[in-house]
């Protein structure tokens, strides 16, 4: 009986281990940090720092790249990992967005209303490998502060109708989503404005669209413009923890294995109603994982821009300061 239990317990041992991220100086969780290994593969650890590594899922890797906005990145070897690792904080701070702003000062109430759509076919779905950004710019040099993000989504179990597959999957999601707004450089996303991690639990209640309130945060809008991006950590259990999940479902041909990307509900509606292309995409197999624009003879082939689908509705609210 002892033997079985010792052979029980190392068997868990080599193929689940729970992993913590911490922060060298202060010990503290470092949360959503992400977890990346092999051609493009990873995941992300929750809010606790916590992520857990498959080895019967993944025997052929050998080593794990972490890496967390504000600490220096690292790699470790698996035949290495504690139960603990630690990171870094980086000495070079976040550019200033604003350098002086007077909350005090008189302000306008504006908005940019979200773009929505039900359509299964006109939506994008989530990966873990990748994100979507949409550029926000204004023609003059005023203050503006962000109150609040609405992100569409597409909850379509509301309408399994629109399905032409007859076994599709129905069922409701609960998804967590991370949100991080960059500095536009040159019409591209460039440096992160905020050092703050910000993250959402989407499901069916919130219908064909979730705000984002953002009246606590100080997210200026630079005058050169903002980027908005959005990028799924995977789904939740019933009390909004990221749940351990695959980035890549395995599927085998033949011989070989093939990776699929695995798809998260909510699906995230484009828009064919923005004549510019407002909207970049960064996905490990396009272009070395760099930023583009999501738009015709880019390199890449789309349902959506087929159909001129190029844009992600992301719409804002925002304070606009009155000048001295």
């Amino acid at each position: 009986m002892f033997r079985f239990i010792v052979i029980f317990f190392c068997c868990c041992q080599g193929t689940l281990a729970q992993i913590q991220i911490l922060d060298k100086e202060n010990k503290l969780p470092v949360s959503f940090a992400t977890v990346a290994f092999g051609n493009g593969q990873g995941l992300f650890a929750d809010d606790e720092g916590i992520f857990i590594f498959n080895n019967n899922i993944y025997p052929d890797i050998d080593s794990l790249f972490i890496s967390a906005l504000g600490y220096t990145k690292i790699s470790i070897a698996t035949v290495n990992l504690n139960n603990e690792i630690f990171l870094t904080s980086e000495t070079a701070t976040l550019d200033e967005v604003v350098l002086s702003v007077k909350l005090n000062k008189k302000f306008k109430k504006e908005k940019l209303k979200p773009y929505l759509d039900d359509d299964y076919y006109n939506c994008w779905l989530p990966t873990i490998e990748s994100e979507i950004a949409v550029l926000f710019q204004f023609d003059d040099s005023k203050t503006r502060k962000i109150t609040s993000v609405q992100f569409p989504i597409t909850p379509e179990s509301k309408d399994w109708n629109k399905r032409k597959v007859s076994n599709a999957e129905k069922y409701e999601f609960s998804t967590l989503f991370k949100v991080k707004f960059y500095r536009n450089n040159n019409g591209i996303p460039g440096k992160e404005i905020t050092n703050q991690n910000i993250v959402f639990v989407a499901n069916e209640k919130d219908g064909n669209f979730y705000e984002l309130d953002l009246s606590n945060y100080s997210i200026f809008i630079p005058k050169e413009g903002v980027f908005i991006s959005l990028q799924v950590l995977g789904y939740t259990d019933d009390n909004d923890k990221l749940l351990p999940n695959k980035k890549y479902k395995e599927i085998k041909s033949g011989d070989d294995v093939i990776n699929i990307p695995t798809n998260f509900r909510p699906l995230l509606p484009f828009t064919d109603k923005i004549e510019a292309s407002r909207t970049f995409i960064k996905r490990v197999f396009i272009a070395d994982n760099s930023w583009i624009a999501f738009k015709k003879n880019n390199g890449f082939t789309s349902t959506l821009l087929n159909n001129d689908f190029k844009n992600y509705g992301i719409g804002i609210n925002f304070n606009t300061y009155k000048n001295d």
